[in-house]
This record gives C-alpha cells, sequence and structure tokens, in this order.
C-alpha cells in the first residue's frame, strides 16, 4: 500500500495541491514554492526513507488564529515535505473510506459545505421534524485518541509500514519557542490528512446516531 502512496502519479497530483493551497513554512523554514526543487533533487531518498520505514517526521509548528466568536484556534503546521506525504496518504485513503461516508456527512468532503448541510436541515423541518440538534465538540482535534483512530484504520489499512507512518504523524511533536513537546493525542489542524482522519472517526458518530431504537 506504500507504494501506491508514493506512485508518482499520486506524488505529483499531492504536490500540485500542496504547491496550489501556499501557505506557511513549518519548523525547517522551507516555503511552498521551493518544495518542487527539492523534489527534483532529494525525491528517489526520500521515497526510500519512507519505503523502508526511517523517515522520522518533523514537529509540527504551533500557531495560534483568533476565532470569529472569541478566544484562540490552535493550529499545527507541518514543514512542505510532510504536508506532501500526508496529502498523497489523504489522497489514497479517500478512495477507501469516503464511499462508506454518510450522505448527509459534509464537513471536509469533496462538493459538500455547510451551506447544504443548513439546506438539508431546512428540507428534514419542512418534512416534519420538529427539531435540529447542534453539537459542538470542543477542541475535537486537540483530543482525538490516537489508539482508537489507529484501531479504526487498521479495520482496512493491512500494510502495517502505512499504519507505522500515520502513527508517526500523529505522534510527531509540537514546536513552541523552539522547544519541542510530546504530543499524545489529537490530530493538528493544519495537517492535509487530518480532515480524513476527524471523518473516518466520526463516522462512528454518525453510525450510532443513525440507529433506531
Amino acid at each position: 500500500m506504500i507504494e501506491a502512496i508514493l506512485d508518482i502519479r499520486n506524488i505529483d497530483y499531492a504536490l500540485k495541491q500542496v504547491c496550489s493551497n501556499k501557505g506557511a513554512s513549518g519548523v525547517d523554514g522551507m516555503q511552498t514554492d521551493e518544495l518542487r526543487d527539492f523534489m527534483s533533487t532529494h525525491w528517489s531518498t526520500f521515497k526510500e526513507e519512507l519505503l523502508s520505514g526511517t523517515y522520522q517526521p518533523s514537529a509540527v509548528r504551533k500557531v495560534e488564529i483568533p476565532k470569529p466568536q472569541g478566544g484562540t484556534r490552535m493550529l499545527g503546521i507541518p514543514t512542505v515535505k510532510d504536508r506532501l506525504i500526508q496529502q498523497g496518504i489523504s489522497q489514497w485513503m479517500g478512495g477507501i473510506w469516503k464511499p462508506n461516508f454518510h450522505e448527509n456527512s459534509y464537513g471536509f468532503r469533496p462538493n459538500k459545505s455547510a451551506h447544504q448541510a443548513v439546506l438539508q436541515a431546512q428540507k428534514y423541518l419542512n418534512t416534519g421534524y420538529t427539531y435540529v440538534v447542534e453539537i459542538d465538540l470542543a477542541k475535537f482535534f486537540d483530543v482525538v485518541n490516537h489508539d482508537k483512530l489507529m484501531s479504526l484504520l487498521s479495520r482496512k489499512i493491512t500494510d502495517k509500514r502505512t499504519l507505522k507512518l500515520i502513527g508517526k504523524y500523529l505522534r510527531s511533536g509540537i514546536m513552541v519557542d523552539g522547544v519541542i513537546s510530546q504530543r499524545l493525542a489529537g490530530t493538528p489542524q493544519g495537517s492535509p490528512l487530518s480532515p480524513l482522519l476527524s471523518n473516518i472517526i466520526l463516522h462512528e458518530l454518525d453510525v450510532n446516531l443513525l440507529k433506531e431504537d
């Protein structure tokens, strides 16, 4: 499976996505406009490290941004190299999981939006339902249980190298003022892989909410 993720066609598409999204640099300072040159020179070595399992992701860089309703939201910015590989993993995993997601799952989905979720809620009200319940999972990305998430991933991913690499990304530290702290839970906002991982773990909630007593 790791070979499919690192297939040049998948990586080329991931490269285009990362470069088009731009974004801030990670802890190594490399910018997105430097990534193509890096890949041209170092891809064979980089790929071999990933295939052999010797690659160690860099820590993410902590950034806090203000929330519209007050307070701050913490982002973890990976290096552009790690964003590239995470984007490649997300593209490959998306083909496996997305067909199973519920049709009324709107977060971080292609061609889906919060506006569509509101319209669907309105349709339910128009057919006779009385209530729409809004649930806010406080600090969800910061507290995702790694063991639970890896257990869910292992149901469909049999390649241990792929699981090990994802685990490394989950556990890669977070750098604050030059000091790296270990991360024991969560999947950082700012990572291209986190939106899909959040939908995978929240799919369990969707399934349970749809159960009828």
